[in-house]
């Protein structure tokens, strides 16, 4: 899961706690945020690009050749189950951002035998955003703030 809140690093905490300040509640502020970022989550799996906009590694043959005839044919999402899964929660205070189902993990971080492939984090070991993600959540903080 990815979560941001007042508690988050470098200049998103800044701009979090100068906004908490003047405004108090920040839950739309948050649920544009979370908004912001389900939207770009989920068009990864359309360019099939990581957070930082690097391709993910193609199926290993052995997954092509035994990939189900009934499913979608796409990356990281046999049957839809996972984008589906993809949502986000909101409180005045942050936002957390991410899929219900359990293996979004291992291609988040990726596998003894299988590619990172990641969706939520530019470096999940760090938790951090992308650097066009983090500019996308300073635009909204900074649209609120005027």
């Amino acid at each position: 899961m990815l979560v941001l809140d007042i508690h988050s690093e470098g200049n998103i905490r800044e701009h979090i706690a100068q906004l908490q300040a003047k405004l108090g509640d920040m839950t739309e502020v948050m649920a544009a945020i979370g908004m912001e970022l389900e939207s770009r989550i989920s068009a990864r799996f359309e360019s099939r690009t990581d957070p930082s906009g690097d391709p993910w590694e193609p199926w290993a043959e052995s997954t092509a050749t035994s990939y189900p005839e009934d499913a979608n044919g796409r990356l990281l999402d046999r049957y839809g189950d996972m984008l589906g899964s993809l949502s986000h929660q909101v409180t005045a205070t942050s936002v957390t951002v991410g899929f219900g189902q359990p293996v979004a993990t291992y291609h988040e971080w990726g596998t003894k035998h299988m590619p990172r492939r990641g969706m939520l984090w530019a470096d999940p070991d760090l938790e951090t955003l992308s650097e066009e993600d983090n500019a996308a959540v300073l635009e909204i903080l900074s649209a609120w703030m005027n």
